[in-house]
């Protein structure tokens, strides 16, 4: 299912994880009634919408980054993206070998 299409139903990944309302919608600092609204079909802000997508479609942890990473990602991507391609491919591989072992 392409990402588009689950993250025009926040409902059905919530429950797809098994969180409440509360546990979901607090991780990406959005309130329990505000998720409500979303789940309900209320439009999402494009914020709101990259969050949820980071966080609960590519599992990013919000708590692990900051800003040196993010200027670390973007001196890789442009200065050397031969490192970088070879960084992410490195990454992919070892999660679909995790994701194998389960």
């Amino acid at each position: 299912m392409p990402a588009s299409t689950r993250l025009d139903n926040p409902r059905l990944i919530r429950l797809r994880l098994g969180m409440s309302q509360t546990e979901f919608w607090g991780k990406i600092g959005v309130t329990q009634s505000g998720g409500s609204r979303y789940e309900s079909g209320r439009p999402m802000p494009r914020p709101v919408r990259e969050l949820l997508r980071l966080v609960h479609v590519e599992g990013l942890d919000l708590s692990s980054v900051n800003r040196r990473d993010i200027e670390l990602i973007h001196y890789l991507r442009h200065s050397r993206p031969a490192l970088y391609r070879a960084l992410q491919k490195a990454a992919r591989d070892k999660q679909r070998r995790s994701s194998a072992d389960r």
